[in-house]
């Protein structure tokens, strides 16, 4: 009957002050009598608000999702803890290791500051960083000083403002055997300089590799290609 017909019930079962037999009421006007009575506000002040009772279900549903859960486990609720603190350490290495997530950053500052230096210079600040362990700043460093070795070589035009993946897509005309390598150290240097990544020794070693590559590679001038292309 529920709690609205059995209030109702209760009320009419009740004696009459005068004697007679208690008023009865059929069952279904009575619920909805007793279901209206009840639903006035003065019955409901204190009733939870409707984001406590969401609240309430929701932390209902994760205990019952996590005694599920316990009941499954080897070792009952000792086991579920070492799983979950488990994923949570292997969460923690892989932010470590890979960075926060991010979309494929790209430069927009430029790649040189205000001091002007030498790709020599440029090459003996990034070995004192790599000597030190500073992987990001050696990295930054040796991608200047690829940069600024092609400028002294003139195979790129000095210019106040250039990004790494202009210096790279520029450079990979005139060295086009390198051109996937230019594009991949430009990206490695927008990974740690923009994108809040960390540089490994790898990507350091890669990146002095070109360098020296560079430096013992011809260019391939556009005249040279035409003729190339003539005969």
């Amino acid at each position: 009957m529920g709690l609205a017909g059995g209030v109702l019930t209760a009320v009419l079962a009740l004696p009459r002050a005068d004697g007679e037999p208690p008023v009865t009421v059929p069952r279904d006007p009575a619920r909805e009598a007793a279901r209206h009575e009840l639903s006035k506000r003065m019955y409901h002040e204190n009733d939870p608000s409707l984001f406590r009772r969401a609240l309430d279900a929701f932390w209902k549903w994760v205990g019952e999702l996590l005694d599920t859960a316990s009941s499954a486990t080897p070792g009952g609720g000792l086991g579920l803890l070492v799983v979950v603190l488990a994923v949570v350490a292997l969460i923690g290495a892989l932010w470590w290791r890979l960075g926060s997530p991010r979309r494929g950053p790209t430069s927009t500052a430029p790649l040189f500051d205000d001091r002007p230096r030498s790709a020599a210079e440029h090459r003996a600040a990034a070995e004192a960083h790599a000597a030190q362990g500073h992987w990001n700043q050696a990295v930054q460093e040796r991608m200047r000083a690829v940069v600024r070795s092609l400028e002294e070589r003139a195979l790129l035009d000095p210019r106040p403002g250039r990004t790494a993946d202009e210096a790279a897509a520029e450079a990979g005309r005139t060295l086009p055997a390198h051109t996937d390598r230019l594009r991949a150290a430009a990206r490695d240097f927008d990974d740690v300089t923009y994108g809040g990544r960390t540089a490994t020794p790898q990507t350091y070693h890669r990146l002095a590799q070109l360098d020296q590559d560079l430096e013992r590679t011809r260019p391939v001038l556009a005249s040279s290609a035409g003729r190339g292309a003539a005969t």
